[in-house]
């Protein structure tokens, strides 16, 4: 599918307005390695792996505004007790990474850390499945790789997410507003590699109603729905910790050897 350009959502006020950096770093935890991903123009993004296995399955996690690699410290594990690798990178400006972010650089991003990825997956004889999970705002990096990197990844989940472009378009013309929604859910809609929606049966900031409609209208064949009763946007790994775990490792299992 044809590149497009979002320059127009780059501008201060919608970066302001869509990112909430949330910088700091801590202490490399037992079992986990941390990495630099350095980016063309000199910018550095940092990032930790939490890997159990070289023929296990890789978790490339992008989450959501306001958090930052460190916050995973304690849900890493977690993919570990279901038998995945799980890593995780900070946006430009979040954690300990350098420049400042940006809707295009958060795509873009998105592919140079799967490449760096797959590049030391290699490098140190990783030969398992890999998938690409985005939370809320993460879902933007997430589904741009399932979009325009789907031979490279055996599948995507998108927890809290939907397919709009929320605050990033606000206060747009109306007209280009209209145009740029069109255009990013023809193209997240596109999807065509199996794909998991995760999501909280009253969320707060996706309501439901609209996880539901972007999981009828992924074009992919292959693709699960789990909501998890009573959680909402932020709390639904743990109102339904053995629903939210099960369901990413019975679709890792899947479709491991797709």
């Amino acid at each position: 599918m044809a590149a497009v350009d979002y320059s127009v959502l780059d501008n201060p006020e919608a970066s302001g307005r869509s990112f909430h950096p949330l910088r700091g770093w801590s202490d490399t935890p037992d079992g986990a390695v941390d990495y630099g991903i350095s980016l063309g123009d000199g910018t550095v993004l940092s990032s930790r792996f939490f890997a159990v296995g070289r023929e296990n399955p890789t978790v490339l996690f992008f989450y959501g505004g306001g958090e930052n690699v460190a916050r995973y410290d304690d849900i890493a594990p977690h993919y570990n007790t279901i038998g995945a690798n799980f890593f995780i990178a900070d946006y430009r400006g979040h954690g300990a990474s350098s420049g400042a972010p940006s809707f295009n650089t958060l795509l873009s991003d998105a592919h140079a850390t799967l490449d760096w990825l797959r590049d030391a997956m290699s490098a140190l004889r990783f030969t398992g499945p890999l998938y690409v999970m985005g939370r809320s705002m993460g879902r933007h990096a997430a589904g741009e790789l399932a979009v325009n990197a789907a031979d490279r990844i055996n599948g995507v989940i998108i927890e809290s997410g939907r397919a709009n472009l929320g605050r990033y378009a606000q206060g747009l013309d109306p007209d280009v507003a209209q145009a740029l929604e069109d255009d990013y859910q023809a193209r997240f809609y596109s999807i065509s590699i199996p794909a998991l929606v995760i999501h909280g049966q009253w969320d707060e900031s996706a309501p439901l109603p609209d996880a539901v409609d972007m999981f009828n209208k992924l074009q992919t064949r292959h693709k699960h729905l789990e909501i998890i009763p009573g959680a909402g946007h932020n709390d639904l790994m743990y109102v339904g910790f053995r629903e939210y775990f099960n369901a990413i490792r019975n679709f890792m299992t899947r479709y491991s050897k797709s």
